[in-house]
């Protein structure tokens, strides 16, 4: 099945109320452009907290009864669009960084918690996240297999290849990359991972400055065999792009490098 994918290279705000209301315009948007599917970056309705290493975020914590939540369901309903959203979301006296996979109907049919917490200058993640406890998942939908890996995630080879494994098409990754860390390295990474795997990737990134960190945008979209489809620079923007989900399963069928594997031979 060919889908229209969009990717949400957005500007965040101080207050969370402006970033749900243009977290919804961006739905709108993206469906009269024929989106089938939209993604946001890591904590869209918040400013990035996790740079600072001591402070009290409880104001950004949703829960799963938010109006805000509520609100995306609705507009991803109301506007006939998948939507990936990432918030900063408690459960069960846990907080995490998460991602939720909404359907057309405005069902939350899928929940991915970012599984590898960094703990470094500007990203003082393990303050405020808990690491997943379920690993990683794959969703069937109507329009294919969708993964999802959170940002640092990515860093690590096992989380897409466990999720191509799976039988994941697709994988969304929501992410905050600044202009201090090696950009072309981490297109690179995106696309070796997708070639290796044989699967369609996605990386949507913030923009912007917030105090001392500046986001570079550069979200990508790279095919199953490494090919960039779609490149955006540094400005906010709705960057689309246009894939056939079942190549992934067909190519990966044809050239067997996940089926050609020897894992009692990796210990």
């Amino acid at each position: 099945m060919t889908m229209k994918i969009a990717l949400v290279q957005m500007r965040m705000h101080a207050d969370m109320e402006e970033n749900y209301q243009k977290s919804v315009r961006f739905i709108r948007d993206a469906a009269e452009k024929g989106a089938d599917l939209i993604v946001f970056p890591e904590i869209q309705l918040t400013p990035f907290f996790p740079q600072y290493a001591d402070r009290d975020a409880s104001v950004y914590v949703l829960h799963p009864d938010s109006p805000y939540i509520a609100g995306i369901c609705h507009a991803c309903r109301e506007n006939h669009i998948y939507a990936s959203p990432n918030v900063y979301l408690e459960e069960n006296g846990r907080r995490y960084d998460m991602s939720l996979l909404i359907d057309d109907k405005g069902n939350i049919i899928g929940r991915q918690k970012m599984v590898h917490v960094a703990q470094c200058d500007r990203f003082f993640e393990q303050s405020y996240y808990t690491p997943a406890e379920e690993g990683f998942s794959v969703f069937d939908t109507a329009l294919g297999k969708i993964g999802i890996v959170v940002c640092f995630d990515r860093h690590y080879p096992e989380s897409i290849r466990t999720q191509a494994l799976r039988g994941a098409e697709l994988i969304l990754i929501p992410t905050a990359n600044t202009t201090a860390e090696p950009s072309a390295l981490f297109q690179w990474e995106i696309k070796v991972q997708a070639f290796q795997n044989s699967v369609h990737i996605a990386m949507c990134n913030r923009v912007g400055a917030e105090d001392g960190m500046v986001f570079s945008g550069e979200s990508i979209v790279c095919d199953c065999n490494g090919e960039t489809l779609a490149l955006a620079e540094r400005e906010e923007t709705l960057l689309l792009a246009t894939l056939e989900l079942s190549a992934a399963t067909e190519t990966r069928n044809g050239k067997s490098y996940t089926g050609l594997r020897r894992p009692a031979l990796y210990e």
